[in-house]
């Protein structure tokens, strides 16, 4: 009896080990993240298998006394939205080590990309935007923001 309890105690601690590495290895990219140039704040959270980012902090919010809004947008009835709060990462899904396929928005141009994102550290993101092929694009580097 006590060489099975022990059997189905290690097969647990093997089961929930094995559960806790596998969301560590998807999980490092969560939380807030700033865009290269540091005047945009990006928090990356998880829907369900799936990733997103949102702009949370904007060096200047407002021009004018009124909010920065997407002017750029390609989409006319999108042009009237504001900025803070706009989900410009989406659809990323982690795979061997790299979260793919998703779509990344350029509020500067107004343009939407193909998006795939690396970590290069515990504290750096490489976010790459390409139409097409992966390997023609632009790969940018965001830093963790510290808490």
């Amino acid at each position: 009896m006590k060489k099975c309890q022990l059997a189905s105690v290690l097969f647990l601690v093997l089961v929930v080990s094995s559960f806790n590495s596998y969301a560590q290895s998807e999980s490092p990219i969560l939380g807030v993240w700033y865009n290269t140039e540091k005047t945009a704040q990006i928090q990356i959270m998880n829907t369900g298998d799936q990733y997103l980012g949102k702009i949370i902090w904007l060096d200047n919010p407002n021009k004018d006394g009124t909010p920065v809004l997407d002017n750029a947008n390609e989409k006319k009835e999108l042009r009237s939205r504001p900025i803070m709060g706009l989900t410009i990462l989406e659809g990323l899904k982690y795979e061997d080590g790299i979260w793919k396929n998703g779509k990344i928005y350029d509020p500067n141009s107004g343009k939407t990309y193909s998006c795939e994102v690396k970590l290069k550290g515990k504290e750096k993101l490489e976010v790459k935007g390409y139409l097409g092929f992966s390997w023609l694009g632009k790969t940018v580097e965001w830093t963790k923001v510290e808490k």
